[in-house]
């Protein structure tokens, strides 16, 4: 039997159909450049936000530097403690705008994926965690490690801050890391272990969020460094995890697709 389009009923059918995912798929590219105008426009805000946050950080930096040099010796030791707080907040507020930007630039777009050699890449951030390493006596050890598919830059500060938690929270004298990899059907298993005390179940999975973090004053940091290693590597197809217990130290696993 005929419609009065001329058409059976499966065809008026089909037809209807594909005027809804027409409409549909309209609709999505709709939302999807207005999101890409909002993420062009936040990318903005935070570039301009963290610019203008920069310049008066720097005036506060250098003239309580100059003030020190001029009052050095006056003997005031109240005057000099001050000074000093004022220098390492300075300092903390610069490196939580750094740790921000990276953490925003995770995932916009500016990295290429290519083949990259994991063994350059830590020999980055070894370079990169020098002072930590020569100020703990630190030893890092790894497996012969392979090419993946991957950003070079994004993957060396992922490196550089998984080492770097492997350094400040171990206790030890002589901090032992042990970089790792292995192939699991498609994709390159990485791990970073420590021999530090370990976290208890109940705060594991608080490590991946932004701002979180488990110690206090005493350890420096921002709350953003594992944040960001779980955006990096999720925006490469990866996948990042950990696994610990208290006493026996933390490993920390992410994959990789292979290189081509």
């Amino acid at each position: 039997m005929m419609g009065e389009s001329g058409q059976s009923p499966r065809e008026d059918e089909i037809e209807r159909l594909r005027k809804a995912l027409d409409a549909e798929t309209r609709r999505c590219l709709d939302l999807r450049r207005q999101l890409d105008g909002a993420s062009a426009e936040f990318e903005q805000f935070v570039s301009m936000a963290v610019h203008n946050l920069r310049e008066p950080l720097r005036d506060v930096a250098s003239y309580s530097q100059l003030i020190a040099e001029a009052y050095a010796g006056c003997g005031d030791s109240d005057a000099s403690a001050f000074l000093e707080r004022i220098q390492e907040g300075v300092a903390n507020m610069q490196s939580l705008l750094a740790d921000v930007v990276d953490y925003w630039a995770a995932g916009t777009g500016d990295w290429q994926p290519s083949r990259t050699d994991m063994e350059a890449v830590l020999r980055q951030a070894l370079l990169s965690t020098d002072r930590q390493i020569a100020e703990r006596s630190a030893i890092v050890t790894h497996d012969p490690l392979p090419w993946v598919m991957g950003d070079f830059e994004s993957l060396a500060r992922v490196l550089h801050h998984l080492i770097r938690n492997a350094i400040e929270y171990c206790d030890t004298p002589s901090p032992s890391i042990q970089i790792s990899s292995r192939q699991v059907d498609l994709e390159w298993v990485l791990s970073v272990k420590d021999h530090g005390p370990g976290i208890e179940p109940e705060f594991q999975g608080r490590l991946f969020r932004v701002f979180r973090r488990l110690h206090g004053k005493e350890h420096p940091g921002n709350g953003l460094g594992l944040a960001f290693c779980k955006k990096a590597i999720e925006w490469q197809g990866g996948r990042v995890w950990m696994e610990s217990k208290p006493g026996a130290g933390s490993t920390f696993y992410f994959t990789l697709p292979p290189a081509e």
